[in-house]
């Protein structure tokens, strides 16, 4: 059964917010340690974007919270540094300790479990001259932690095309970044399998079901309207994943950042518009665009 919040429009169209849609636990627990930090007063610094989400990363710095990179922080002994829900590599770690900056670790625990598992693979692989194949976007902030657990001896791919990278004569240990998705995870998966032909592969699936169980619920969800407004910020991985579930599931999707983009030609003649979003999609925000909808003059 679809879960949605429904508001009332001005004409007879009806506007509904899917409630399965917005923050994932993770990103909820790295805002609300931001939150409490700078409740406790003074400066507090994020290392990156908190969340792949403009408009709620410019809500947290009217909050004080700044974000920096990692050249940074050499300029910040002493100071507090809080690491977000990607996660980093060691040498992060080690390099905070050595600056005598206090980190407040804010990541993820799915993707915490994760660092370890490429760890523990990486450990065996070197034991039998193998190798680790991560499935995952290259330059994500994920990625680059995940990377680091291994000193970045990891083979990244992003699609079929890449397993040109990967040495075949060799074991395999493949995993995924969390929030990749979990058919193109299983086809690659058959791909390596088929041209290993009898050396060892491992298939090991690190994708977060919490995410990835989102995909068949926006896809019913989007089917059940006439329009979906997919919000979510540009620089978010996993919402250019979920929109693309969306549009293949209801073709009259529409991806926005923000209410200022809406355009009212996209509801001539509608009668049920569907908003929804990725995982670093504040519920606010899908408020602030169904609420901009339902007061349109069409």
């Amino acid at each position: 059964m679809l879960s949605m919040r429904r508001y009332s429009a001005a004409c007879s169209m009806r506007v509904v917010i899917d409630d399965k849609s917005g923050f994932c636990a993770g990103v909820v627990r790295a805002i609300s340690e931001a939150e409490q930090a700078l409740a406790q007063g003074g400066e507090v610094f994020c290392l990156g974007d908190i969340v792949h989400n403009r408009v709620e990363v410019q809500r947290l710095e009217s909050l004080g919270l700044k974000t920096i990179e990692h050249s940074d922080l050499a300029q910040l002994s002493g100071s507090r540094v809080l690491i977000r829900a990607h996660g980093e590599p060691p040498r992060t770690y080690d390099r905070a300790e050595q600056l005598g900056i206090t980190i407040i670790d804010a990541t993820c625990p799915v993707v915490a479990r994760l660092q370890r598992r490429l760890r523990e693979a990486y450990d065996k692989m070197q034991e039998v001259g193998g190798s680790v194949v991560l499935l995952g976007k290259r330059g994500h902030a994920e990625v680059i932690g995940l990377t680091g657990q291994a000193d970045d001896d990891v083979v990244v791919i992003e699609g079929e095309a890449d397993l040109e990278n990967v040495d075949f004569t060799r074991p395999i240990y493949f995993l995924s970044q969390t929030t990749q998705s979990i058919g193109l995870f299983n086809h690659i998966a058959e791909v390596i399998k088929m041209r290993a032909g009898e050396v060892s592969v491992t298939i090991d699936d690190t994708i977060c079901r919490r995410v990835a169980g989102r995909e068949s619920l926006l896809a019913d969800f989007s089917r059940s309207v006439d329009v979906v407004i997919f919000v979510c910020g540009r620089k978010s991985s996993n919402g250019r994943v979920l929109y693309e579930v969306c549009r293949s599931a209801n073709p009259k999707c529409f991806n926005i950042e923000e209410e200022s983009e809406l355009d009212n030609s996209w509801f001539e003649g509608v009668e049920r518009v569907g908003i929804c979003g990725a995982t670093s999609t504040p519920r606010w925000l899908m408020e602030k665009v169904a609420n901009a909808i339902s007061n349109m003059k069409l």
